[in-house]
């Protein structure tokens, strides 16, 4: 049987060359697993090869909100904001224990970006449109009632505001789970391996492609009837590795966040705001931190470790003054922060704010698909377009598909009848789970964390290794993250399993020597592999940390 970790990789790549695929994606974000879901859902063979982690791009530097695009309103794009909106809706019923609804306030302030009037026909329209369901419509706030829900709002010019759901995520433990559901419907998913060059076909179209083990430098080859390039940030290099598509071209948008503890941002609402040069910012507290951002900035420089200048820290800072002026913050308040670069299609004359967030699908002469641009929220109806298309194509050579089922499809962890069983599900199970030998608010934890598989963490219990010091509840999610979600790094662990280089950067420090260790035993890691892995995770945690 195969399993979604180490060994299962190492055997992947012993026989990988001679497998046959339908489709194979480069990318392993969250519109490539997306992707692997639909097509091996539809009975493709299909394999996905990641150059670094699964999310370790862009769909684990987002603003970790499922949300329906409120500000396309303004920009008259009518059709994405019904188009996300309901795919809000499809992600949070499929997977409720990583998509939470949250109750956003939009302050309005005399002299500012929204009146009165408009937020709220603005706010109606955008309920219409995403198909919002009656209990979480808008509300509109007066002064009073706005300073009740967040009293450190700016109080001059207050004249009430608009108060609507969004949906909060993690937005790489959600495409996690997606790559988790394609393999267990049969997809071969390779991460650490990068594509090299293609291969072609006698009519000169793409049929495969060399890799490499970013580990190791082995290099391997796959076969594949089409081959799909979802590589976010990077989908020039991939088209590179080809033939240029003339006219078509990406704008590269840096999004920066940065999380200050909630001791010196005691944040009691979500708040979504305009600051004084129009742009739109977030506010979002989080398990006892508060995170603000996003900068929205033209950006040239590293894609896998985006930079985060001064400017970018400075501008949020000064963000949170201009709503919440009686916050006083600097520098050293930041905890930690981090970086994305979201891959927009390019549009002349635009800005990176004014930039549509609207998928294109590019297609060359060899027929190598390229998917750019798009959101986090659309990523299903993303795939299932790309699917439709492939499944075209592929039918010429008598391959054929079935309907896309990923809108009912429920997600690994959200297998529940309803999103409203998990809350129920967790305060009833959180004693049982704390009977392996954890406390009811660790249990509580990985239970609202992994859902229905929380059966699978916590078996782990009898099979933890005992040569280090780490608490049992660390070494059931880590035997977890190794044995069954494909965590091959420290830095796996820390930052896209749990988060915690991001929201608890001091559990990390505390903890991060015994989990290196930990995973040496179990990987059979060199002592030079060790040491690898060490300088790694350091770098992440300086970059994010330290490096503020």
């Amino acid at each position: 049987m195969k399993s979604f970790s180490f060994t299962g990789r190492r055997e992947l790549l012993g026989s990988i060359e001679n497998k046959q695929y339908d489709v194979i994606i480069i990318g392993g974000g969250i519109t490539g697993t997306g992707i692997a879901l639909d097509c091996v859902t539809r009975g493709l063979k299909t394999l996905v090869i990641e150059m670094q982690d699964i999310a370790a791009g862009t769909s684990s530097r987002s603003t970790k909100l499922v949300h329906g695009g409120l500000r396309y309103l303004k920009q008259f794009e009518v059709g994405m904001v019904a188009e996300v909106g309901k795919e809000r809706e499809v992600v949070y019923r499929n997977a409720p224990h990583v998509t939470h609804p949250e109750w956003m306030l939009l302050p309005i302030y005399r002299k500012g970006t929204f009146g009165k009037y408009s937020t709220s026909l603005g706010l109606k329209v955008y309920d219409f449109l995403a198909g919002v369901k009656k209990k979480e419509r808008r509300k509109m706030l007066t002064e009073k009632e706005a300073l009740r829900k967040e009293p450190l709002l700016n109080r001059k010019g207050l004249l009430g505001a608009g108060y609507y759901v969004e949906y909060r995520t993690d937005d790489a433990r959600l495409t996690i789970e997606v790559a988790k559901t394609a393999f267990a419907n049969g997809a071969d998913l390779l991460t650490y391996v990068k594509a090299e060059s293609f291969t072609y076909d006698a009519n000169g179209k793409v049929s495969g492609l060399y890799f490499k083990d970013v580990f190791n430098e082995n290099r391997y080859h796959a076969f594949g009837k089409k081959i799909i390039n979802a590589t976010g940030p990077w989908v020039e290099d991939v088209i590179g590795m080809d033939r240029d598509i003339e006219g078509k071209s990406l704008f590269h948008s840096k999004g920066v966040h940065i999380v200050i503890d909630n001791g010196k941002f005691p944040l009691k609402q979500a708040v979504y705001f305009d600051t004084p040069d129009g742009r739109m910012v977030f506010a979002i507290p989080r398990n006892g931190k508060t995170y603000v951002g996003t900068t929205d900035t033209e950006y040239h420089s590293d894609l896998i470790h985006p930079e985060i200048t001064e400017e970018d820290k400075q501008y949020l800072l000064a963000s949170i003054a201009f709503m919440f002026p009686e916050v006083r913050l600097g520098m050293t308040d930041i905890e930690s922060s981090w970086a994305g670069v979201r891959p927009l299609i390019r549009q002349e004359g635009k800005g990176p704010s004014e930039i549509s967030r609207k998928d294109e699908i590019w297609t060359s002469d060899t027929g190598l698909i390229t998917i750019a641009g798009g959101k986090l929220t659309g990523y299903r109806k993303m795939a299932e377009t790309v699917t439709d298309m492939v499944c075209e194509q592929l039918r010429v050579d008598g391959v054929g598909c079935t309907k896309s089922v990923t809108k009912r499809l429920k997600l690994s962890g959200g297998d529940f009848e309803k999103p409203e069983d998990y809350s129920r599900f967790i305060h009833e199970r959180a004693g049982d789970v704390a009977k392996v030998g954890i406390s009811v608010v660790d249990a509580t934890s990985i239970l609202a964390t992994y859902g229905t598989n929380t059966e699978s963490v916590i078996k782990y219990a009898d099979q933890v290794l005992h040569e280090t010091n780490l608490p049992l509840s660390i070494k059931l999610t880590l035997h977890y993250a190794i044995e069954e979600e494909m965590a091959l790094t420290p830095a796996d662990y820390f930052i896209r399993r749990t988060g915690a280089v991001l929201f608890d950067i001091d559990w990390v420090n505390k903890w991060k020597k015994e989990v290196i260790e930990y995973m040496a035993i179990l990987i059979g890691w060199t002592v030079e592999e060790k040491e690898m892995h060490w300088g790694e995770l350091e770098a992440r945690i300086w970059e994010a940390g330290e490096g503020c």
